[in-house]
């Protein structure tokens, strides 16, 4: 697997990869309708593009497929980290956390998915707050988590 960072051209894959990885992944901690509000594959290109280049945005590979990605801002806030669905559970998410993580010398903050919360707490996070965040009227549950460094 290679990391690398991120190029406009994979604006669409990674809007594949993320709508894909939430209806499958994310499915058994969410609603069918938590799932289509959350990743409702309507996402402006355009937009998603523009924040990943202005965050720290890595794309990983194996074999010439996109197989995870995620950002993070200067802030430390850890916008998105998301693997494909054949390769959960293969240290692609750690080897992109491991990579983002490094470019910030403060504390790092996320907003984790139930699905996502015990990893999250593997790698040192902590919960600071569970929260409903509504979308189009309907709530999903996340939690705000904090890896002081």
């Amino acid at each position: 697997m290679e990391i690398r960072k991120y190029q406009q051209s994979d604006s669409g894959k990674l809007a594949d990869l993320f709508y894909n990885t939430v209806h499958t992944v994310n499915a058994k901690d969410y609603t069918k309708e938590q799932l289509n509000v959350w990743a409702n594959g309507q996402l402006d290109l355009e937009k998603w593009n523009q924040s990943f280049q202005e965050h720290y945005s890595v794309v990983a590979f194996n074999n010439e497929i996109i197989v995870g990605f995620g950002d993070m801002d200067k802030t430390g806030y850890l916008d998105h980290l998301y693997v494909h669905v054949d390769y959960q559970g293969k240290g692609v998410a750690t080897a992109i956390c491991n990579q983002l993580e490094q470019t910030v010398l403060g504390n790092i903050i996320t907003h984790a998915s139930i699905t996502a919360k015990p990893f999250f707490e593997k790698r040192g996070y902590k919960v600071v707050k569970k929260q409903q965040v509504e979308r189009q009227g309907v709530y999903l549950v996340n939690f705000i988590m904090i890896k002081e460094q």
